[in-house]
């Protein structure tokens, strides 16, 4: 009946919260002991309910027992399937006071306000990072302890994230799903077709701040810092050689390992580094004297 009249006689004695039932309230406390009784046995991940494991176990196996009766598509709970629904109604009841954003769920419209504000309650507690979702600070606790739960089936790769592993999995299957409207070049992230776009439209939205050079993308921007900088992160393991970018360690280390994957198609000279091929083309296109 106190799902009808709404009484919560089970109070919490550290916080306000109040429940309808003594075994919520004894989930609860958890919250506030940090107890996790509950143990994957494939990982290190613990947790307060056996649901909740369960539901974890479906990260593992695989198994998606939440079909939707509209398309294809599965999930590993009642509460993903619930959000897949509005995107075949097209229903967004719950609407961003400061901006024009719409969405399926008040949880998520929770997480939008953060951008709006700032916050990220969600604190990393070995380094000073800060997160707007508990999933992100989940995803980012993992580059400590480098757990790496999500395994490819064909080779021996491993990610944090199931989104990566599935990018990976592109690499297998060759799908590039993201096609540019103004070439004929496609991609197997957003992000690349994003980049590549830029080679279209000229917009170079990176801008160092020392110099006028602008580029494209931010690994480009952080690459050109270190001509500032001199910070030469990349180091030989075989002798004292560093540089700048991972590129020029690789060429370099064919210096100690003899390796010179570069050939001319003309006369069958190899190069350790395809600028090198480049120089030596031009000896073949000099007119003969």
């Amino acid at each position: 009946m106190r799902t009808h009249t709404g009484e919560k006689p089970y109070a919490c004695d550290i916080c306000e919260h109040r429940y309808r039932t003594l075994a919520h309230l004894k989930l609860h406390m958890r919250t506030h002991t940090g107890e996790k009784p509950f143990v994957c046995d494939t990982c290190e991940y613990r947790c307060v309910t056996s649901s909740i494991l369960k539901r974890h176990m479906h990260t593992h196996t695989g198994e998606k027992p939440y079909a939707c009766d509209i398309c294809e598509h599965r999930y590993r709970t009642l509460a993903h399937l619930k959000l897949h629904m509005p995107t075949h109604t097209g229903e967004k009841p719950f609407v961003c006071d400061t901006c024009e954003y719409r969405c399926v769920t008040s949880s998520i419209l929770k997480v939008h306000m953060r951008t709006h504000t700032g916050e990220k309650p969600f604190a990393c507690d070995k380094c000073e990072y800060r997160f707007r979702t508990s999933a992100s600070l989940t995803i980012h606790i993992r580059t400590h302890t480098e757990e790496r739960p999500y395994a490819c089936d064909i080779c021996e790769h491993r990610y944090t994230t199931l989104r990566i592993l599935k990018v990976h999995m592109r690499t297998h299957t060759g799908e590039k799903p993201f096609a540019c409207d103004k070439c004929e070049y496609r991609f197997s992230t957003s992000a690349s077709l994003t980049i590549h776009i830029r080679t279209h439209t000229g917009e170079k939205p990176f801008a160092c701040e020392r110099c006028d050079y602008k580029c494209t993308t931010s690994s480009a921007i952080k690459r050109h810092m270190r001509t500032h900088t001199g910070e030469k992160p990349f180091a030989c393991d075989k002798c004292e050689y560093r540089c700048r970018t991972s590129t020029n360690l690789m060429t370099h280390m064919r210096t100690h390992t003899g390796e010179k994957p570069f050939a001319c198609d003309k006369c069958g000279c190899k190069f350790t580094a395809c600028s090198s091929l480049n120089k030596h083309r031009r000896t073949h296109s000099k007119p003969s004297a």
